[in-house]
């Protein structure tokens, strides 16, 4: 059973409340995601870092019931 864009979202934002979250589902299977995460708690941290917070905001859900995330993280302006 594949995931929504909206649950990820909702995931993402559970765990990051301030976060700017844009999901993609890039082959429309709802398999295959790319996301765009702005959120203030990634200043001062290392890109990995930003992307293990979202990672661990899914709960072990990747390659499991999430196949592919294509994942880029930004701190606002």
């Amino acid at each position: 059973m594949a995931m929504s864009a909206e649950e990820i979202e909702t995931l993402i934002r559970a765990a990051l409340p301030d976060a700017e979250v844009t999901i993609t589902d890039l082959a429309g299977d709802g398999d295959h995601y790319s996301a765009h995460v702005v959120s203030a708690a990634f200043a001062g941290k290392p890109r990995v870092i930003q992307h293990k917070l979202v990672y661990e905001a899914l709960g072990g859900r990747m390659g499991g019931v999430l196949h592919a995330l294509q994942l880029t993280t930004a701190v606002p302006n």
